[in-house]
């Protein structure tokens, strides 16, 4: 933000069915507020803040939110394809995503410790150097999902599916998994595991 212009503050707001994609949002900060089916498809959302906010139904695939603050900020049923979480202020970042389309996001060398994704589709996002200690993916399609000396340490996959995690190339003390999806975690094997008898 522009130390020397105050930012516009909006608190306690409802903004609904309206279109920012491809508009430049500068200078705002939000703080409890709730966006309804808002679109920011390509919107540059950069050095905004977005604290305590709600998102529902909302497209942000492809917005540019470098320098943005996210503080338990919550996505329902949203589109946040192609999103580069890595620029993001890092003091101002936690999250939960429900029933959100996360692909092909990046997470590299981000905190998302304890972060809840729930029913989301997280196909080919990187989670690189990632930070996801008590972590819940609750029946979450990780389809292609990178992990890379990643921290899961307590996280919980066990309704996550098809996942591929190295077990000696991420820290995964007390991870929890099913017994169903455990071959997620033998992939490089190349075993073949039934659950028929």
């Amino acid at each position: 933000m522009n130390p020397s212009i105050d930012p516009i503050l909006h608190l306690k707001k409802t903004f609904s069915n309206i279109s920012y994609a491809e508009k430049k949002l500068r200078n705002r900060e939000f703080v409890k507020c709730e966006f309804i089916t808002c679109d920011f498809a390509k919107s540059d959302l950069r050095d905004n803040d977005f604290e305590d906010c709600t998102f529902k139904n909302c497209n942000l695939s492809m917005a540019l939110i470098e320098g943005a603050g996210f503080r338990n900020a919550t996505f329902i049923g949203c589109k946040l394809l192609g999103v580069d979480f890595t620029r993001c202020n890092r003091f101002l970042f936690s999250f939960s995503f429900q029933d959100c389309y996360l692909d092909y996001c990046t997470f590299f060398g981000t905190k998302l410790r304890k972060t809840k994704f729930t029913g989301c589709s997280l196909k080919e996002t990187d989670f690189t150097e990632t930070d996801l200690t008590e972590a819940v993916f609750d029946a979450c399609d990780l389809s292609g999902t990178k992990f890379s000396n990643t921290i899961l340490e307590k996280a919980d996959f066990r309704s996550a599916n098809n996942f591929a995690i190295d077990p000696d190339r991420n820290k995964m003390k007390k991870a929890k998994f099913s017994a169903l999806n455990l071959g997620g975690l033998l992939f490089k094997h190349q075993l073949e595991i039934t659950n028929d008898g």
